[in-house]
């Protein structure tokens, strides 16, 4: 028997934060909070408006059961099949990524690169490449109205994760998703590229987080020796595409922005103002701008 069976759901929540925070897992408190939420399909105010009902004895097995997942090393986001990015609820599968904060300022710098440029209404063109749920172009397409975007990924069930995605968020009219690798599917001109690639170097995948390392897919993480395989494909490939005058944004790994750049130069493109970086001050979104002609 679960030891909630019979607590109240504030009591429920004490003692799960500290089954968490005697694992040492370091969200205990906001871990507890969103597993609990998650059984009684309450938001934090009907948690506290429900704090001193008693727990049915489903809803104490259900919360047992996500217990034991999480204090196992799965990521909440795992164990509840979806992640907010951006501020929209993303729907997660097997075949992708858990998406990240830090991913978040690739979209902060295309943003920044467009509104420089006047062009945050226009009719643009975009593609993600190994878009996995389609965070990245879903967070543009629903600041770009005018936009379309082209996702692309070597998963047909990343594709399928992301099309739902689209579809649930109401911007499925707008986003195409093509099975391919990087942009070797796409054709034509497009006013931004931006990609999250695998960028840990293969001999790092051992040293991660359990919560990454077990629970995300390695295709999605491994780059290489030097975690730089990805980028020498898709950044020529991304030139190639780029109308004159548009922009490459690409998420970096740690000490990598400055390879990343070299790449975009041999590539022909041109800096397009410093990386950005993220909360930790790692330079985290890397651009490069296509020339006009």
């Amino acid at each position: 028997m679960s030891e909630f069976a019979g607590q109240s759901v504030e009591t429920a929540r004490r003692a799960l934060a500290a089954r968490f925070k005697s694992a040492a897992i370091d969200s205990a408190e906001l871990d507890a909070r969103m597993l609990l939420g998650a059984v009684l399909r309450l938001d934090l105010t009907g948690m506290i408006t429900a704090a001193s009902r008693t727990l049915t004895e489903n809803e104490a097995a259900e919360l047992e059961a996500f217990a034991r997942r999480r204090l196992a090393g799965e990521p909440v986001a795992r164990i509840l099949g979806q992640k907010e990015f951006w501020g929209l609820p993303l729907k997660l599968s097997a075949a992708t990524l858990v998406p990240r904060p830090d991913t978040e300022t690739v979209v902060e710098l295309a943003l920044q690169i467009l509104r420089a440029d006047g062009a945050l209404g226009k009719p643009l063109r975009i593609a993600d490449l190994g878009t996995g749920t389609g965070a990245i172009l879903l967070a543009l397409l629903s600041e770009l109205p005018a936009a379309t975007g082209y996702g692309t990924d070597i998963s047909t069930e990343a594709l399928e994760t992301a099309r739902a995605n689209a579809l649930a968020l109401g911007i499925e009219k707008r986003a195409t998703f093509i099975a391919c690798d990087y942009a070797s599917g796409l054709s034509g001109r497009f006013d931004l590229i931006v990609s999250n690639p695998p960028y840990i170097p293969s001999a790092d995948i051992a040293d991660l987080a359990v919560e990454v390392r077990e629970h995300d897919p390695l295709a999605a993480l491994d780059g290489g020796d030097d975690g730089l395989d990805a980028y020498r494909v898709l950044i020529p490939q991304a030139a190639g595409l780029l109308a004159p005058g548009a922009t490459l944004v690409v998420e970096s790994g740690i000490s990598q922005s400055e390879a990343i750049e070299a790449l975009m130069t041999a590539a022909g493109l041109v800096p397009a103002g410093p990386p950005r970086a993220d909360l930790a001050g790692i330079p985290r979104a890397v651009a490069g701008r296509k020339l006009p002609r």
